[in-house]
């Protein structure tokens, strides 16, 4: 899918050019549009799995089955069904849900591309989970020392005290970090590596962005597709004996998508902000009890909906 615009090529042009070129241009503080649109962001988050494995039950096991050694694991819960563990471990896999949603991926390494036009929002919203995770991973570190004396009689055969850090060493298990970077520029290579190196370092790493710029906007449009395609097959029903069941969240996830496409549209697409601008009409005034109780208007939203998804890009999906 051919969705770069001018901003890429200008930097594709500009590494092109360093690369014909008998001496390397003297660097300029000028950035490009999409590095003044953008910034990269990675979440770390750490927190105690409360999980050990448990190497004489495991033994066990095999040898009571008769199987071959190590063909199966036994694996502690060390605190059972611990409520207050897994209300952190539910808060962090939010955590890592909205990080995702409100960014787009950049690298393997955990870096993801978040719009300038995002960053408040996006500092307000974690700022808020960090606090809340605070929260519960200071209640659960308050109840911890009871919890494993109340959870020896559920683990049986199994406790081992020595599997239990102190609450102060597990207090060093918690932690949340945000990292803020600038998304860097084709030409920004300050390093000493000789010119023909410079211009390969150069080369290659225009084509790197081109291709992650790519998979940024592909993830919207994904994201997208996805939205689009639930609400029709959710709406294709024609009479009320057999309709489908949806919930109130399948308008808003729609919604919801409208917003992402103009604060995630940093090339300036016009293929992007015609879409944003087509969905806005689509989806004005439909809520989930009209396209319950009405057919036409039901139909007359699927109809929509099933127009922009024909006119979505190409997508591998």
């Amino acid at each position: 899918m051919n969705m770069m615009n001018e901003v890429i090529n200008e930097v594709i042009n500009e590494a092109n050019a360093v690369v014909g070129s008998d001496s390397l241009p003297a660097p300029t503080e000028t950035a490009p549009t999409l590095a003044s649109s953008a910034m990269l962001v990675e979440l770390n988050i750490s927190n105690w799995a409360g999980r050990k494995k448990d190497k004489r039950a495991s033994v066990d096991v095999t040898t009571t089955n008769h199987a071959d050694k190590g063909v199966a694991n036994v694996t502690k819960k060390l605190l059972a069904h611990n409520d207050d563990l897994k209300a952190i471990q539910t808060h962090v896999t939010a955590m890592r849900n909205l990080h995702a949603a409100m960014t787009m991926p950049w690298s393997n390494s955990g870096l993801r591309l978040l719009p300038t036009a995002q960053y408040f929002k996006y500092v307000q919203a974690m700022s808020d989970m960090t606090n809340e995770f605070w929260k519960l991973a200071n209640e659960f570190l308050v109840k911890y020392n009871d919890a494993v004396v109340d959870v020896q009689l559920k683990m049986g055969g199994l406790f081992v005290r020595d599997d239990y850090p102190t609450a102060e060493a597990l207090e060093r298990k918690f932690n949340v970090g945000i990292n803020y970077m600038p998304l860097p520029d084709a030409g920004d290579f300050r390093v000493d590596i000789g010119n023909d190196a410079l211009r390969e370092a150069k080369a290659q790493y225009a084509d790197f962005y081109t291709k992650q710029f790519d998979t940024a906007m592909n993830d919207v449009w994904t994201r997208l597709h996805k939205a689009l395609t639930n609400m029709s097959e959710r709406l294709d029903y024609g009479s009320k004996e057999d309709k489908k069941v949806f919930r109130d969240s399948l308008v808003g996830n729609v919604t919801g998508m409208i917003e992402l496409l103009r604060v995630c549209n940093v090339n300036n697409s016009t293929q992007m902000s015609a879409m944003a601008d087509k969905l806005e009409e689509a989806m004005s005034g439909v809520t989930p009890d009209g396209l319950r109780e009405d057919d036409y208007f039901r139909a007359e939203t699927k109809a929509a909906v099933d127009a922009a998804i024909k006119s979505l890009p190409s997508l591998d999906i």
